[in-house]
């Protein structure tokens, strides 16, 4: 058996590979980073809104997390993460 080194090129996040990315991927990566922060920030706050109520006796409506926290921390993300991922894509496509 031979032994074949394999030469890594780009830059890897987590032993995963930020080259070669299709427009299709580049935007549902984006968007799926987006969509997750969203639901992760909602859940977290909902709870922290949920101790909130019980231990301190308040009456703050849930939707409240929603709006203030899911959401902005939401389209925050996918601000940084449209042009990262769309800048990968290019950077691909004008290496190639």
């Amino acid at each position: 058996m031979t032994n074949r080194t394999e030469s890594v090129q780009g830059a890897r996040i987590f032993g995963f590979p930020l080259q070669g990315f299709s427009l299709f991927q580049s935007l549902l990566l984006a968007f799926a980073s987006a969509f997750l922060t969203f639901f992760a920030t909602t859940c977290i706050a909902i709870f922290t809104l949920l101790a909130w109520n019980v231990v301190g006796g308040h009456a703050v409506s849930y939707v409240d997390t929603y709006l203030y926290v899911g959401f902005p921390a939401g389209v925050l993300v996918l601000v940084v993460a449209l042009p990262t991922f769309l800048v990968l894509w290019v950077k691909a496509k004008a290496g190639n």
